[in-house]
């Protein structure tokens, strides 16, 4: 299947945001030096790191795969994109207006990374950013379908939010291992505790600009 201009661009998307997530401390990366450094051993990183990219795949699996669904529905396809795209920018808001981290969330052991990364993945909105980026490659080109061919482009939706999924996740895990191997080998947790940056305003105003995109690419339509 040939690879159209946006749809390479909306996969292009998907890979970025996947970085940025990685490189957001709130992610989880510091967890995975924390881990090295407290078990002493090297193995604890990777393995850090996997629960924490488990965590994080099954959060926008679960963000993703109800949208699969509506999708499908053709007719009201710029209309659930609108709505994804609005909803994406009131939660951008909201966190802009409260920025409290939620106390679930502090309550985890780190015994736990998969289930802190499903959550904080959850309660940072994470998924949502890539909500207008994955119906934009869910776009269907023909409204004139039967109830075959929708039930045909169900299945692919859902087959796609998974895929996305999973791209983002590899990037973010990437990303995220990076910092983390670089903090663990170099730079250590004393450079980390004085270095630690705070990405919460960008984090929601990103939410804002990827909804507010979505909107507006829905409208064109």
């Amino acid at each position: 299947m040939e690879v159209t201009e946006p749809v390479a661009a909306l996969w292009g998307a998907v890979i970025l945001s996947g970085l940025y997530h990685g490189l957001n401390p709130g992610m989880g990366w510091p967890l995975a030096v924390s881990a090295a450094l407290m078990e002493r051993k090297n193995s604890a990183m990777p393995k850090a790191l996997a629960a924490l990219a488990i965590g994080h795949f099954l959060s926008m699996a679960l963000i993703l795969l109800p949208f699969s669904l509506m999708a499908s529905l053709v007719a009201w396809e710029s209309q659930i994109r609108i709505t994804a795209g609005i909803f994406v920018v009131l939660f951008g808001i909201y966190l802009l207006i409260n920025r409290r981290h939620p106390r679930i969330l502090a309550r985890i052991p780190p015994s736990k990374l998969a289930l802190w990364s499903f959550l904080a993945a959850l309660a940072h909105g994470a998924g949502l950013m890539l909500v207008p980026i994955y119906l934009g490659l869910c776009a269907p080109e023909n409204t004139g379908m039967n109830h075959e061919a929708a039930t045909t482009l169900m299945a692919g939706n859902a087959g796609a939010a998974i895929w996305v999924a999973g791209v983002h996740t590899v990037a973010m895990t990437v990303a995220g291992g990076f910092l983390a191997v670089l903090m663990y080998l170099w730079l250590g947790l004393k450079f980390l505790s004085k270095t630690f940056f705070n990405l919460d305003i960008v984090w929601a105003l990103s939410l804002v600009f990827v909804g507010a995109f979505g909107v507006y690419s829905a409208a064109e339509l």
